[in-house]
């Protein structure tokens, strides 16, 4: 069920919100929850990508947190200039699972 939410707005903002929500054809409350939705699901991804970057997220978690497809962090890491946590003794560790055999030198 809806909750009605109350907050004070500078005027700018008011007068921003009632032009979009004419151009979109609607009215305030819609593109309120509109432009809320798609903040919120843009805070969701940073602070998931922020959490992995601090060590705290798994790859796993990222998806989870952020409601994105698994399929979909690569991009994510992709497009915010992320870094995948993944270190040589991980690698080595993934090829030898994998059978991958190391050449000797």
């Amino acid at each position: 069920m809806d909750q009605p939410i109350t907050t004070r707005l500078p005027k700018e903002f008011v007068s921003a919100l009632k032009d979009a929500a004419e151009k979109e054809h609607v009215d305030t409350s819609t593109i309120i929850r509109k432009l809320l939705a798609e903040a919120m699901k843009e805070w969701k991804i940073k602070y998931a990508l922020e959490q992995y970057k601090e060590g705290n997220f798994s790859f796993g978690q990222v998806a989870r947190f952020a409601e994105v497809s698994a399929w979909d962090v690569p991009l994510l890491f992709k497009k915010y200039k992320v870094y995948i946590n993944y270190d040589k003794e991980e690698l080595e560790r993934d090829l030898r699972n994998i059978g991958w055999k190391k050449k000797k030198q």
